[in-house]
């Protein structure tokens, strides 16, 4: 069976961007066709300037919003990264593998560390290397499919060249994984900036729609959404991404094409009023499940508990057998 693997990480609360663009095709398609694993990355967060305890906050909300948006432990693996040791044991040889050079050209280590330079700040080691343990995440599986958005697919090419390099060098070790995207809205942008990510680690800003505002809130912040220059309602990436984008998301929670939708609008205003509505009912759901977990915290720590351990026997044949390639003495 195909397995899969995928991750988010709790750097910030879960957007609709997080959830149009990955989560909710991990619950209706990718846990129902596959054997998936799905995982709070814990140890990613780390990477960067941080509060102890939001970072477990944010990790325990993540995986309560990944259960309630329909992921169910009796089709997949739901965990934390970091009560699975086989993804920190793994990353050390895989760094090993990996080159300076690798990783100083990786997009999001040049863009995160000149935000860090710009603001007086100084650059962690784990930032320049954490796509190495982004890939043992992925390899310690024998992953197929890595479903991701476009800015990530990069990590996936590494961990492929990483997994040949390997496989070359020490033997057969690894699958070779591939990555996946959903068709429409892989990439959610933000309301006021059409042309960046509506990226989550941002704790605020009314162009963030997160799982958990409010329906009041929703709808303002889509009302208040940057359109363009021109008065037309047209799907075109390039020249209007602000419509773009909502077209985009309506198409995604309603299943419709954008480009189709386009030529039903003959204002920004009836537009937005739809997106609006599309989002709020979307999210109701959602939350609505959200607050019954809450409710139930025993539930979601042995949900967790019990993928970690499964997790654990599912990875560690293969990072032992790595450890025994590589050239390390078995622990006896």
């Amino acid at each position: 069976m195909t397995r899969i693997f995928s991750g988010v990480k709790p750097t910030g609360h879960l957007t609709l961007g997080n959830y149009l663009g990955a989560v909710r095709r991990w619950a209706d398609v990718d846990q129902r066709r596959a054997d998936a694993l799905f995982c709070v990355v814990d140890l990613h967060a780390l990477t960067v300037d941080h509060d102890p305890a939001r970072v477990r906050r944010l990790s325990r909300q993540a995986a309560t919003l990944l259960l309630a948006s329909g992921l169910d432990p009796r089709l997949c693996t739901v965990f934390v990264q970091s009560h699975v040791d086989e993804h920190a044991r793994l990353s050390y040889l895989l760094e090993c593998v990996a080159t300076d050079g690798e990783m100083r050209r990786m997009i999001q280590y040049k863009e995160k560390s000149a935000r860090e330079r710009e603001r007086g700040g100084s650059v962690r080691l784990s930032l320049l290397t954490y796509p190495v343990l982004m890939a043992a995440d992925i390899l310690a599986y024998g992953t197929d499919e890595v479903p991701v958005g476009d800015d990530q697919a990069q990590h996936v090419e590494l961990a492929r060249d990483l997994a040949v390099r390997f496989n070359q060098r020490y033997g057969h070790t690894f699958v070779v994984p591939r990555a996946t995207r959903p068709a429409v809205a892989a990439r959610v942008m933000n309301l006021q900036e059409p042309t960046s990510k509506m990226g989550k680690s941002e704790d605020v800003g009314p162009g963030i729609v997160y799982l958990l505002d409010e329906p009041d809130v929703i709808r303002k912040k889509v009302m208040r959404a940057v359109t363009d220059s021109g008065r037309d309602v047209v799907y075109d990436r390039e020249a209007g991404p602000g419509v773009a984008n909502l077209l985009e998301i309506l198409a995604a929670c309603g299943g419709g094409d954008p480009e189709a939708l386009s030529g039903t609008y003959a204002s920004y205003g009836a537009l937005k009023k739809d997106v609006a509505d599309a989002v709020v009912e979307v999210l109701r759901p959602v939350q609505q499940r959200h607050k019954e977990l809450c409710a139930d915290p025993a539930y979601v720590e042995d949900v967790l508990r019990q993928g970690a351990e499964k997790a654990r026997k599912t990875a560690r044949p293969t990072v032992d057998e790595a450890y025994a390639a590589i050239g390390l003495l078995p622990a006896g």
